[in-house]
């Protein structure tokens, strides 16, 4: 039987919860299907509108699973081989094709770390991190749509910086010994609110870069890198021998 635990925090932000922690007691097994989406905004007394940003939210985070007309599983444990052997600084590659680069700062605060975000650095919930939202350009194009998370513990001034006078990778190699990358790809579709910053159809999907930088064993920032399907390949490049 789903209780809801009494809470201030956003109606979505419930529901979050209540399957995080579903999935970390085992109540929710890998593999095995969440309660319907009608049955949470019953209990949880919210609309199903509500109840899809919550589980849109931990599909996009890599949590759940969710198939149209079936319904929605949690995760299974994935091996993910790596994208490349680096994270790539998207400034420098649009210079490197030749092409203007530039890049939009719409968002950067520092607010409290939500208990996803806060398990992800192994923070407590409510512990301070810097959430940032940027635009990148090429020949005015509107090419990535990054939103990222940064433990302001390795760089305090992080949420004082012009991110359209360097790139956050940038100034992220400057400050901290990265050591390790993990990249997942998958083909998502928008919301109406990314899709106008974008300037794209409602009808275009976007391929989805989420990316996690590591030193050592502590993680340093996660993004999750959206891009327009007909503006956007990705490619690898390995040795052989």
């Amino acid at each position: 039987m789903i209780k809801p635990t009494p809470t201030r925090s956003p109606r979505y932000q419930r529901i979050k919860t209540y399957l995080l922690d579903g999935i970390r007691s085992r109540q929710f097994q890998p593999g095995h299907k969440i309660p319907p989406e009608l049955e949470l905004a019953r209990v949880f007394g919210v609309s199903r509108m509500t109840v899809s940003k919550a589980i849109r939210d931990l599909t996009e985070a890599g949590v759940l699973l969710r198939f149209a007309g079936d319904g929605t599983y949690v995760a299974e444990a994935k091996v993910e081989a790596p994208l490349v052997d680096n994270e790539q600084d998207i400034a420098a590659e649009i210079v490197a094709r030749g092409h203007a680069y530039r890049a939009e700062q719409l968002l950067l605060e520092t607010v409290p770390a939500a208990e996803d975000v806060a398990a992800r650095f192994g923070l407590r919930p409510g512990a301070p991190v810097c959430h940032l939202l940027l635009l990148h350009r090429e020949d005015g194009l509107a090419m990535q749509l990054e939103e990222r998370y940064f433990n302001p513990e390795w760089a305090a001034d992080f949420a004082s910086q012009d991110f359209t006078r360097q790139t956050p990778l940038a100034f992220i190699k400057r400050h901290c010994p990265l050591t390790s990358f993990e990249h997942s790809v998958s083909a998502v579709q928008p919301s109406p609110v990314e899709q106008r910053r974008l300037g794209i159809p409602c009808d275009e999907p976007c391929l989805l870069v989420l990316r996690r930088a590591w030193s050592y064993r502590r993680l340093v920032s996660f993004a999750r890198l959206l891009h327009p399907g007909s503006r956007f390949t990705l490619h690898s490049q390995v040795s052989a021998g």
